[in-house]
C-alpha cells in the first residue's frame, strides 16, 4: 500500500510540474507574442485603406436566377495604352570565338594539370598516340565524352553550352599547341 502511495505522490508531482510548465509557456508565449504582433498592426485609414484596395474582390458571381449584387462603379482608371507588338527580336552574329579562347575558358582546367588522365596540352609524347587515331577520333571523345584505360572524358569537357564547332576549334588548337 506505502508503494502505491509514493508511486502515486511522485506521479502527481511530476504531473503538476508539467501543467505548472505549461502555463508558463502560455504566459511567456502572450507576454511575447503581445509586444510583437502589436508593433505590425496599423491603425493608419490611408495603410488600412491600401490594404482593402489590395484584396478586394476583382470581380463577382451571378448565377442565372439570383438577384445581382449591388453594383459598385468602378474605381477611376487611368487610360489603357494601345498595345503594342514587340518587334522580333534581331538575331545578333556572334563572332567566332578562338579555339585557343575555348581552350582558356574551358579545357584548360584538365589539361593544363593532367586532370583525370587528360594529355597535358604541350606535351608531344602524350598526344602522338592520340593524333595518329586521327581527328575524327578526337573530336568524338571530346564532344560525345571518353571513358578508357588512359582517363576520363566528359562530353564537351562538362560544358554542354558549347557547340560542336566549339569544341573541334579546341580540340585543333590543343593539337596544334602539342606537336
Amino acid at each position: 500500500m506505502s508503494h502505491d502511495r509514493k508511486f502515486f505522490d511522485t506521479f502527481m508531482l511530476i504531473l503538476g510540474a508539467l501543467v505548472l510548465f505549461a502555463v508558463a509557456m502560455i504566459v511567456l508565449s502572450e507576454i511575447i507574442g503581445g509586444r510583437t504582433q502589436e508593433a505590425f498592426i496599423s491603425e493608419d485609414p490611408a495603410v488600412i485603406g491600401m490594404t482593402e484596395e489590395r484584396i478586394k474582390p476583382f470581380g463577382t458571381v451571378v448565377v442565372e436566377g439570383q438577384a445581382e449584387p449591388a453594383a459598385t462603379p468602378p474605381p477611376a482608371k487611368e487610360p489603357v495604352a494601345a498595345v503594342v507588338a514587340k518587334p522580333a527580336p534581331e538575331t545578333v552574329a556572334v563572332a567566332a570565338i578562338s579555339g585557343q579562347e575555348i581552350y582558356n575558358s574551358a579545357c584548360m582546367v584538365c589539361h593544363m594539370a593532367g586532370i583525370a588522365g587528360a594529355p597535358k596540352v604541350g606535351d608531344a609524347g602524350a598526344w602522338t598516340e592520340r593524333i595518329a587515331r586521327g581527328t575524327d577520333a578526337l573530336y568524338a571523345n571530346a564532344i560525345n565524352g571518353y571513358q578508357g584505360p588512359a582517363g576520363v572524358m566528359p562530353a564537351k569537357g562538362g560544358r554542354v553550352d558549347l557547340s560542336d564547332e566549339a569544341v573541334r576549334a579546341a580540340v585543333d588548337y590543343m593539337i596544334e599547341a602539342s606537336q
